[in-house]
C-alpha cells in the first residue's frame, strides 16, 4: 500500500465533516462569548450592543482558530486526522493562521451579503443559499492541483492527512 501524497488534501467529505464539527464547536464558543459579554456589559436588551457583541464573537473565534492552527490542528481536525501546515511543512505561524482566518470569511460572507439589505422573515432561503454556497465553494477545490481549498492556497497553508495510528495487536 502506498502512502498518500502529502500535497493532496484529505477527501472533500472528510473535510466537510470536519467543517460541520468545527461549526458546532464555534457555536459553543460564540454562546460562551455572548454570555460573558452580556454579563460584563450588563446587557439588558438583546438589540442594544449587538454590533459590539458580533465583533467580540468574531475576535474570540479568531483567537481560538489562530491559536489552534498555529499548533497544527483544532479538536475537529484531530478527530478527522487532518493537519494544517504552512509553506515549510510545519504548523503555520500566528500571522499566517490569522490571515487564513480572515480568508475563511469567504465561506460565509458572500451568501450573507446577498441578504444584508433585506429584512429576513423566512430563514429557509438564507439557509438554502448558505448551504448551496458552502457546497459550491468546497467543490471549487477540485480545480486546485492539490485539491486544497482556495483560501488555503491564498494563505499559503495546506490541509494534509495524518497517518492513521497502527491497530493494537
Amino acid at each position: 500500500m502506498t502512502a498518500p501524497d502529502p500535497l493532496t488534501a484529505p477527501g472533500i467529505a472528510r473535510r466537510l465533516a470536519c467543517l460541520f464539527y468545527e461549526a458546532f464547536l464555534a457555536f459553543a464558543i460564540a454562546l460562551a462569548t455572548a454570555f460573558v459579554f452580556s454579563v460584563f456589559t450588563q446587557m439588558r436588551h438583546a438589540l442594544r450592543g449587538r454590533e459590539a457583541l458580533a465583533v467580540a464573537i468574531v475576535l474570540v473565534l479568531g483567537l481560538y482558530f489562530t491559536w489552534c492552527w498555529s499548533r497544527g490542528r483544532t479538536l475537529p481536525m484531530q478527530t478527522w486526522r487532518i493537519r494544517i501546515i504552512g509553506p515549510q511543512g510545519g504548523a503555520p505561524s500566528l500571522a499566517r493562521a490569522w490571515f487564513r482566518y480572515v480568508l475563511c470569511s469567504v465561506w460565509l460572507l458572500p451568501p450573507l451579503a446577498f441578504f444584508a439589505h433585506q429584512r429576513v422573515t423566512d430563514w429557509k432561503p438564507v439557509t438554502a443559499v448558505l448551504l448551496g454556497w458552502i457546497v459550491f465553494w468546497a467543490l471549487l477545490s477540485r480545480l486546485h492541483p492539490q485539491r486544497q481549498f482556495w483560501h488555503d492556497a491564498w494563505a499559503g497553508t495546506r490541509l494534509v492527512d495524518v497517518a492513521k495510528p497502527p491497530a493494537a495487536s
